[in-house]
């Protein structure tokens, strides 16, 4: 009994580390490089949009949906982005007149090696 546990829990953890690797390489450089703020450009209130994306193939919260939070957050015209890893959901306000939920598909889709998640819906 002792022993299928034992396995159990070591198969669990190594599922864990695995799932996970890449991103977490990913986020310990960035954690370890000094950070600097980017100052955005404020956008007009008439100009704001806001779209909700459902995202598939994302494993874990630290790696995958905090990778794709901060490369969303980072582009242009996008004032904040969320990324809500239980609903597979992320949620976008942008300037309009900068961004459109094309490209902030394409954002997503191009995190990691391009091919690990996926935008299955998008909601303007």
């Amino acid at each position: 009994m002792n022993i299928t546990k034992t396995i159990t829990a070591l198969a669990l953890i190594g599922l864990a580390v695995i799932s996970c690797k890449h991103e977490e390489k990913a986020t310990e450089a960035a954690t370890k490089e000094t950070k600097t703020e980017v100052v955005k450009k404020p956008i007009a209130a008439a100009n704001v949009q806001t779209a909700s994306f459902a995202i598939e193939g994302m494993t874990c919260a630290v790696g995958c949906a905090k990778t794709i939070e901060k490369k969303l957050a980072e582009s242009e015209g996008v004032e904040k982005a969320t990324v809500d890893f239980d609903k597979k959901l992320a949620t976008v306000s942008f300037d309009k007149t900068v961004q459109t939920p094309t490209k902030l598909t394409q954002v997503i889709e191009g995190v990691a090696d391009g091919k690990t998640y996926k935008v299955v819906n998008t909601k303007s």
